[in-house]
């Protein structure tokens, strides 16, 4: 992804023996969750050890959890965790739909960038789990002359186990910078008008080729455990007012649209309600067509491809609902891509422009 075209010079005025510099740039880089290499066992056990090892997803304590980890779930987990990602890979380019999905944001925003700023700007994206990693696109924006990143985690609401861990680890690739960049980590946006203004055209050109019109939307955000909300984590109150400014946008009554969450993991209670169990609820009393969307993921997932468009829907149609419809994450659909531009854009002010 990385252009490195311009050649380095040695700077004015240094001695005949000083190293060469390439020419100063700005770095974009796109951080998103992550994915397994393949969906096999042991590429499915390193990315699995990496993600659940990571104290802001699990944070009870090692000597606890690391034994349980290795031991019994480690051994069990990469085999149906596997088998979910085979339904859903994209074969054909033998990678993860995530993967396919970010490479195409990522190409999409470079070219927005380029158009706005030329060749003083770097645009490129890395994982927070597998590959590429954080560490080795830090390695090489740096190598390619940027004096400054700007680090965008793809989440647009924050959260320690999403956008903090996201950050912790480009931090931590700067320590391993003998000159760092400066540098600057983008806010969530999930309020940004634009962003709201791309998730309702998604929902309303969904509903638009529909016979019938759904008698609700859910609006399902991965779930965190219930314990990070009373301990100051801000994620359910930025969904809640996500779903909020997205009904204010389409014009809709509360009776239209439902806030939910989904990927309850482990024994402790989560944010609720969850949504595997509120689809099946809303078909018991008679909701027996709705949609369900998910505007916590930038793009779509095993979470959303397999979670929510087999298991979640599943549920529903054994609760007797009749009519599932998923609506597609906003992926790289060109007002996403220009939302996302001008959240980069508002947070590059004073480096480019």
């Amino acid at each position: 992804m990385l252009d490195t075209t311009k050649k380095a010079v040695c700077p004015a005025h240094a001695p005949a023996d000083h190293p060469a510099l390439p020419g100063e740039k700005v770095g974009i880089l796109l951080a998103n969750l992550g994915t397994p290499d393949n969906y096999d066992y042991w590429s499915m056990r390193r990315y699995l050890n990496e993600f659940l090892s990571d104290k802001r997803v699990i944070d009870y304590s090692a000597w606890v959890w690391q034994p349980l980890l290795q031991l019994v779930i480690l051994t069990k987990r990469p085999f149906s965790s596997g088998a979910a990602y085979k339904s859903i890979w994209n074969h054909e380019a033998s990678e993860s739909p995530l993967m396919t999905i970010t490479k195409q944001q990522t190409a999409k925003i470079k070219t927005a960038m380029h158009g706005r700023y030329g060749d003083d700007v770097l645009v490129d994206f890395c994982m927070r789990y597998g590959n590429p990693s954080t560490k080795s696109k830090v390695r090489e924006m740096v190598e390619a002359g940027c004096t400054k990143i700007l680090f965008f985690p793809l989440y647009p609401h924050y959260a320690g186990a999403t956008s903090a861990t996201a950050n912790d680890q480009f931090f931590r690739a700067l320590m391993e910078e003998k000159w760092q960049p400066t540098t600057r980590t983008v806010e969530p946006y999930f309020a940004h008008p634009q962003y709201i203004d791309a998730l309702a055209q998604s929902i309303e050109r969904a509903y638009a080729t529909m016979e019938t019109r759904p008698d609700i939307l859910v609006c399902s955000y991965h779930g965190v455990p219930k314990r990070y909300l009373m301990e100051g984590d801000p994620y359910h109150c930025q969904c809640q007012k996500t779903t909020r400014l997205l009904k204010e946008r389409l014009g809709w009554d509360d009776t239209e649209i439902t806030t939910t969450f989904q990927s309850r993991f482990g024994p402790e209670e989560w944010l609720k309600p969850y949504t595997v169990e509120e689809v099946a609820r809303l078909a018991e009393t008679g909701r027996k067509n709705i949609a369900v969307c998910a505007p916590a993921f930038s793009a779509d997932c095993i979470e959303t491809l397999e979670e929510i468009n087999e298991e979640i829907k599943e549920s529903f149609e054994e609760a007797g609902g009749e009519a599932f419809t998923y609506i597609p994450c906003l992926n790289d659909d060109d007002a996403h891509i220009e939302a996302l531009a001008q959240v980069i854009d508002e947070n590059v002010k004073g480096w480019l422009g």
